[in-house]
C-alpha cells in the first residue's frame, strides 16, 4: 500500500494490504480471552507454516464456513471424508496435515476441557494472566522464538496438538496479545 495516509510508525509488516492493516488495527496484539478466536488463531498460524500472512488472512471467511465458525464439538467430530473433502476447498490452504490438524486440535482442546480448562486458561496461566510487552525499535529486532514458545510447543504436542511450532506458538501469542511485539511508537501499542 501507498497511501500518504498511512501514520509511518505503524508496525511496517501492516501495510501491505488494507486487510492486513485492519488486522493489525483491529485484531493483533489485542488480548483475547475468547476461546473460538484463540483457537481460530492458533488455526490460521498453523495454516501459514510456509506461507504469507496474507494469503492465510484472505481465506479466513473460507476457514471459518470450512470449520463450522469455529465450533468445538462440530470439528471435533469431522469424518475423514469431510476432511478429504476440504482438500478441494480453495477458501482454504489445501494441505492434508494441516486440514487433518483442526480436527486433532479440537478434539485436543476438548480434553483440556474434561481437564477443567480451557484453551483461554491455558495459554493466559502460561505467563500468569500478564501480558508481555516488547520494546522492538524495528522488525528486525523481532523474535520468530523464544523460551516460552518453545515450552507451549512442547507441551501442546505433548497434549496432542500438531501445527504446533515454536514459530507458530511466538505467532499465536503475539497475535492474541499475550505478547505486545508492536514497534514503539506504534499507534497500536498496547503497552
Amino acid at each position: 500500500m501507498t497511501d500518504e495516509s498511512i501514520d509511518p510508525r505503524i508496525c511496517p509488516w501492516a501495510t501491505s494490504s488494507p486487510a492486513m492493516l485492519a488486522y493489525h488495527d483491529q485484531e493483533w496484539g489485542v488480548p483475547s480471552h475468547d476461546e473460538r478466536y484463540l483457537f481460530e488463531i492458533l488455526t490460521l498460524e498453523g495454516a501459514q507454516a510456509g506461507l504469507s500472512w496474507s494469503t492465510v488472512l484472505n481465506k479466513r471467511v473460507g476457514y471459518r464456513a470450512a470449520f463450522h465458525d469455529w465450533d468445538l464439538q462440530r470439528m471435533a467430530a469431522m469424518t475423514d471424508p469431510e476432511l478429504d473433502g476440504l482438500k478441494l476447498d480453495p477458501g482454504i490452504v489445501r494441505h492434508a496435515g494441516k486440514i487433518a490438524s483442526v480436527r486433532t486440535n479440537a478434539q485436543a482442546t476438548l480434553r483440556l476441557h474434561e481437564a477443567g480448562t480451557s484453551l483461554v486458561d491455558y495459554a493466559w496461566n502460561w505467563v500468569d494472566g500478564e501480558r508481555i510487552v516488547h520494546h522492538p525499535r524495528t522488525l528486525g529486532e523481532l523474535a520468530t522464538t523464544t523460551p516460552l514458545s518453545d515450552a507451549i510447543s512442547k507441551d501442546l504436542k505433548k497434549r496432542g496438538f500438531s501445527f504446533v511450532g515454536p514459530t507458530i506458538v511466538y505467532s499465536f501469542l503475539e497475535a492474541v496479545g499475550i505478547v505486545d511485539d508492536h514497534v514503539e511508537g506504534c499507534p497500536s501499542k498496547r503497552g
